[in-house]
């Protein structure tokens, strides 16, 4: 399965996954294309150093977003593109986009949606929001892109404890390990056809 991962930062959720093609675990996948909506964003040197071809694609470059949505889809179907991951992609994607790899874009959220997610929950906002909420457990979602804002449906999710004392970094930390490990897990559900 031909892998395209959508990233605007540091890339961590992007690792996981080469790390776990890498290991064997998702043996029927391969990271074909990681296009960056932030130029400057370290997933784009992660990619390089696993000789995966890196696409800056920004507001700045083309600030009209069918014209941005035209080249994302040209990276895309120019790399073969089966599927299609969002790790830490801090843009909407257009409706064309979704249509045209419909329940073939898998988004992970840093929450237990449906709590916590939407427009305006994104990075430390969730946590800050979970913290805020006097929550016992937040967590981690993988789940289908659609055209709302996470509100697709859901593949996997689990949760960790809220610790007394938490700050939204220490919450960050305990729920992003979530995230590796469970992306990769959706990954393979979907290469091994065990969802539809």
């Amino acid at each position: 399965m031909k892998i395209s991962v959508l990233v605007s930062g540091g890339g961590t959720n992007l690792q996981s996954v080469i790390d776990h093609i890498e290991s064997g675990y998702l043996d029927k996948a391969k990271i074909v294309r990681v296009i960056s909506s932030n130029c400057d964003a370290f997933a784009l040197k992660r990619a390089e150093n696993h000789n995966i071809k890196g696409v800056c694609i920004s507001k700045e470059m083309l600030p009209d977003p069918k014209e941005r949505c035209a080249a994302i889809m040209k990276e895309l179907e120019a790399a073969g593109t089966d599927l299609i991951i969002l790790a830490g992609y801090m843009s909407i994607l257009e409706p064309e986009l979704i249509d045209r790899y419909r329940d073939k874009i898998v988004n992970i959220h840093p929450s237990l949606i449906p709590k916590y997610c939407g427009k305006g929950f994104y990075g430390r906002k969730v946590h800050a929001a979970v913290l805020a909420g006097n929550e016992l457990a937040s967590g981690a979602t993988v789940h289908f892109v659609d055209e709302g804002v996470d509100t697709g449906k859901i593949i996997l999710q689990e949760q960790v404890p809220v610790k007394p004392g938490d700050t939204p970094e220490t919450l960050a930390n305990r729920v992003l390990q979530i995230e590796h490990r469970i992306l990769p897990e959706a990954i393979k559900m979907l290469c091994d056809g065990k969802l539809k």
